[in-house]
């Protein structure tokens, strides 16, 4: 141990002496240097160790990471250390977020900016923009095709448009969300034009081979992600090579191998830190380590990268968090989930099953999943949500289901052949996405109002938009809401008139503002005014439950497969989430209730009940109790 210790120590000075200007960053640089250096260099010898030029490249990656803190605004300063002093501040029960196009939405940062008001209203203290970089016109991937991490889309403003945005946000006490997008790039990259034209030192940014051979050799075991663009992992150059390409041919995959791409991306990380961002997306994480002979998927190294780059912004960004996206296997996404790596991670077990309870009218998955798969780290949030800017993918674990006799491959084909409306009585109206007759998956693109019935005019559509809502609202960590979906916006078909969306069925359910409807939810008796008075009332209602900060979640038999329970404890009380999947009312039986004081608060509808007489809910209805332990 006092070898590593003297070699780290080593590390350090050798990294002083060769960049003086590291020391000139200050003494509070200094001492967090001092306090994450070994995690930094421990997480980069992994990776690069072996390298003869390992101290220089860590000396190079400490210089970009003393000039980003010496450029840090000193309002950031200051969040640094309160983020510091209160390291779980986003396990409140405060706190919830929003997302959105900010061109969609609002057209400019300025005209977003001037929706903070209502933002506030809702009680957001997170605001997710989706990707605003500058990307090709033609071929952005919905913003992930990015062309520049430090420019944002003309048509959106400027880059002091979004700094002013995130200040603004900041000062109405809302945090900025924006994705780090650092798998790939986009085909007008910089670096990529650059690679295109044979740049040796950039060609080596990117997976890029002379001939067939090794595309051959590493397709034997990854998995086509975007059939629909291309077959495999590789698409052709003009020149004839072929560059890795995991989703859209125009996105091309970095090469982190090298560690020049480290300490490029660790640049552009920091400098989206230093507009504001407080919460970083990390985009396609299970994506990021390359492998010969296996999935290309959630390696090992995967997770060393995104620990390295935590370590890196613990130094010069410490306010800022990472929130996984791994769309994978429950264990894959729990495995990204730590605080060393990323303390937020989206909850896609708990979203895409809520939909299956819905289609199944059975939440007997869901009630698996919430009572063996959610625990993670201390320290550590869901970001819980009913959709987002992406597909839905069915990706529960299929030895769960097998618990309890479903075959997972059949089981996700009805789900997809229901949701898309090819199922007889089926309620939704999506769409189908990606659709691989191959393989049989498919995943699924739609609104919440539509795939829960509003758009077919099911009388069941706004109840099941409201229960939804109320479990990702009362599960353990942040609740996350598309905007717009708080009126019931629909499905936007209109996409597949423009030639720029009409390739990606997603398009449906990214819409333009629902200005109409928003006028429409004033009215309480409309649809949309229906919707809203639902979910305004469950967002009230959860900041002013304290049960739901935290991350503890017990177990609750509800007795009944139609109707979801769980716990959400405090030191006194406990709240107890009810949610009715089924189309007609359901009575949950007194003795179910027989560890509670029989006097309880419905806290939804602020009602004291008495649970000596059971709980009866209505279809698709739900109930939040605060009980006493006897």
């Amino acid at each position: 141990m006092l070898k590593v210790q003297d070699q780290i120590a080593a590390a350090l000075a050798h990294v002083r002496a060769s960049n003086p200007s590291v020391t000139e960053a200050g003494p509070e640089f200094g001492s967090r240097l001092d306090a994450h250096f070994p995690a930094l260099v421990a997480e980069l010898s992994a990776l690069y160790g072996a390298r003869d030029d390992f101290l220089d490249s860590l000396g190079a990656v400490i210089l970009t990471a003393s000039r980003s803190w010496r450029d840090r605004p000193a309002e950031l300063r200051a969040l640094d250390g309160r983020r510091e002093m209160d390291p779980n501040w986003h396990q409140s029960e405060k706190m919830v977020g929003g997302v959105c196009y900010v061109d969609r939405y609002a057209g400019t940062f300025k005209a977003l900016e001037a929706d903070i008001p209502y933002f506030k209203s809702l009680g957001l203290t997170y605001f997710h923009a989706m990707p605003p970089f500058l990307c090709p016109v033609a071929n952005s991937d919905g913003g992930y095709a990015v062309s520049s991490y430090r420019d944002v889309n003309p048509a959106l403003g400027t880059i002091d448009d979004l700094r002013d945005f995130a200040a603004a946000l900041r000062t109405e006490g809302m945090s900025l969300c924006l994705d780090f997008i650092f798998n790939h790039t986009s085909n007008e990259h910089e670096w990529a034009l650059k690679a295109a034209v044979g740049d040796p030192s950039y060609s080596e940014y990117y997976w890029i081979f002379p001939d067939r051979t090794m595309p051959d050799a590493f397709e034997r075991t990854t998995r086509e992600i975007f059939p629909d663009d291309h077959p495999g992992s590789f698409v052709q150059l003009p020149d004839g090579r072929w560059i890795w390409s995991t989703f859209y041919s125009f996105q091309w995959d970095l090469n982190y191998s090298n560690p020049a791409v480290f300490r490029a991306m660790a640049g552009e990380m920091l400098f989206l830190a230093n507009l504001g961002v407080e919460i970083m997306r990390m985009d396609a994480v299970a994506f990021t380590w390359k492998r010969l002979g296996t999935p290309c998927e959630s390696q090992p190294e995967a997770h060393t990268l995104i620990r390295a780059f935590n370590a890196l912004c613990r130094i010069a960004a410490p306010a800022m968090l990472f929130k996984s996206e791994a769309i994978v296997h429950p264990d894959e996404v729990v495995s990204y989930i730590s605080t060393r790596e990323a303390p937020l991670s989206y909850n896609p077990l708990v979203m895409a099953l809520s939909w299956e309870a819905l289609a199944t009218r059975d939440a007997t998955l869901l009630s698996q999943a919430m009572h063996k798969r959610q625990g993670i780290p201390a320290g550590c949030s869901w970001v819980n949500y009913v959709r987002c800017h992406d597909d839905i993918g069915w990706t529960f674990a299929d030895e769960d289901a097998a618990e309890f006799g479903v075959d997972g491959f059949q089981h996700r084909r009805f789900l997809n052949a229901f949701y898309v409306n090819r199922h007889e009585g089926s309620f939704s109206r999506g769409l189908p996405f990606q659709d691989n007759p191959k393989t049989g998956d498919c995943r699924i693109a739609g609104t919440c109002a539509s795939l829960a019935g509003i758009e077919a005019g099911d009388s069941g559509g706004v109840g099941r938009v409201a229960l939804l809502h109320s479990i990702s609202l009362a599960a353990a960590g942040i609740p996350l809401i598309y905007l717009g979906d708080e009126v019931g916006q629909l499905n936007d078909l209109t996409y597949a008139d423009d030639p720029l969306t009409a390739g990606d069925s997603r398009w449906a359910h990214r819409p333009h503002r629902p200005v109409a409807l928003y006028e429409a939810a004033k009215d309480g008796s409309t649809v949309p005014g229906q919707v809203a008075a639902r979910l305004k009332r469950l967002l009230v209602v959860r900041r002013s439950t304290p049960e739901f900060a935290g991350q503890e979640v017990i177990g609750f038999d509800s007795g009944d497969r139609a109707i979801l329970a769980f716990m959400r404890p405090s030191r006194v009380t406990w709240v107890i989430v009810l949610a009715n999947f089924a189309d007609e009312p359901r009575r949950m039986a007194p003795e179910r209730f027989g560890a509670f004081r029989p006097e309880a608060q419905e806290l939804i509808k602020g009602q004291i009940v008495d649970l000596r007489d059971g709980i009866e809910l209505p279809a698709h209805g739900a109930a939040w109790l605060r009980v006493s332990p006897r």
